[in-house]
This record gives structure tokens, sequence and C-alpha cells, in this order.
């Protein structure tokens, strides 16, 4: 009964001109740092900052608008940035993404347990898992071939990606609140 509950307050978001504002500046935001703090290391593996604002959308409006924001940017962000075929797996994993993020962290602290936590679990199942699989019918390398470096970025990106995330979303989340406030 809790996740209905979220899925439907995720959804009601939607209907909240600031909140649709919010998305739109955080969607230039991921726009922009897709073309600034993107880095390739070979065919398999990108390193980039440009999922913080979708990060952002999901923990301060929840799953639901996480997922279409995830799911919409990472469309945008193909047009804009061709990199090889359009290939809609990548689309489902962005959407999975944004799930995960706003089933984890929607209307709760923001602690460092908590963010290492998704983001273990948003590597484990989204990068190393379905994104790899995604490469692996893309590219037809096998799994298990591409697995240890896809296995070793994660490793690596892992403590990385939690301390950033940390920080960016206790800032978010601080500024939106106050954002509210003085709404009222």
């Amino acid at each position: 009964m809790r996740w209905i509950g979220m899925w439907k307050d995720s959804m009601e978001e939607l209907k909240d001109v600031r909140v649709l504002a919010c998305c739109g500046v955080l969607a230039a935001l991921s726009i922009a740092l897709k073309f600034v703090a993107s880095i390739d290391i070979g065919e398999y593996i990108r390193i980039g900052f440009s999922d913080l604002p979708g990060m952002t959308a999901s923990v301060l409006f929840g799953p639901a608008v996480g997922g279409i924001f995830f799911a919409v940017m990472d469309i945008i962000k193909y047009m804009l940035v061709p990199n090889g075929a359009f290939f809609p797996g990548f689309t489902l994993s962005a959407l999975v993404n944004g799930i995960l993020f706003g089933m984890v962290c929607y209307r709760k602290d923001i602690t460092i347990a908590r963010i290492f936590s998704v983001q273990l679990l948003s590597k484990l199942v989204v990068s190393i898992g379905l994104n790899t699989y995604w490469l692996t019918l893309l590219y037809g390398s096998a799994f298990f071939v591409i697995l240890p470096a896809r296995i070793l970025t994660g490793l690596i990106m892992l403590p990385i990606d939690t301390m950033l995330t940390f920080s960016v979303l206790r800032l978010m989340d601080r500024l939106w609140k106050q954002s509210l406030r003085a709404a009222v």
C-alpha cells in the first residue's frame, strides 16, 4: 500500500507548475552537463555527470516523475549528441534508474547510507546488468568479455558517485524546501 501511495503522490507532483518549471531547469542542466562533463573510455564505458539532475528530480518528485524525466532526457540527449545507433534498451535503463532513485529516496532523509545503497543498486541493476546486456546486443560482444571492465568502472565510480550525489542532493533538497517556504 505504501508503494501505491508513493506512486500516486509522485504522479500528483506533475500537476504542480513549480515542479514542471524545476524539471525544465534540471533538464537544461542535464543537457549542459552532457556536453561538458562526459568522458568516453573506449566503446563500452562512459563516465559522466549528466544524470545528477535526473537523480535530483527523482528524489524531489518521486519515482514516476524521476522515471519519466530520465527516459525523456535519454531520448533528448541522444537527439542532441547521437553516439551510435539509437537503442531503446538504454531508454529503458534510464527509466529504471529514475524509478530506483525515486523509490529509495523520495520524501526520505538524504543520508550517505541511503545514497550509497541506491547508487550500489543502480550500478548492479542498470550499469552492470542491463547496460552490459544492451551493449552485447548492440556490438555482438560476449557478455562476460566486457563485464570485468564494467564491474571495475562501477567499483571505482561507486564512492565518487555516492559522495557527489549526496552533496548535490542535500543542496538541492535544501534549496527546494526554501523555495517552497518562500512561495507560501
